[in-house]
């Protein structure tokens, strides 16, 4: 079994989340979260004065799949999500811990 992380920008999360809906997932979780990465920031106007946001809104998807399933899982994500523009988001394959071990 593995963890997925995918953060994304917020208003392709039901795209994303409508994409999954027939995958093989085992659980997900969704959070809003703030970030930055080569993105940095950016400017924006609040009555009449620009100012910096340094921290740009997110949403963090969280999925547990099977390790055979999770190329077909994080490849759904990328093709929905990807807009070809920077801030586009990260996906993160991680292993989950606390397993017991496999016997033969």
């Amino acid at each position: 079994m593995k963890q997925i992380v995918a953060v994304v920008k917020p208003y392709l999360v039901e795209k994303v989340l409508e994409a999954l809906k027939y995958s093989p997932i085992e659980a997900c979780g969704v959070c809003e979260v703030k970030g930055y990465g080569r993105q940095k920031s950016y400017l924006d106007e609040y009555r009449g004065s620009e100012y910096s946001m340094a921290y740009l809104p997110k949403v963090e998807i969280t999925l547990w799949v099977e390790d055979p399933r999770v190329d077909e899982v994080a490849r759904t994500i990328v093709e929905v999500a990807r807009t070809g523009r920077m801030g586009d988001g990260k996906i993160f394959v991680l292993p989950t811990f606390g397993e017991p071990p496999e016997t033969a």
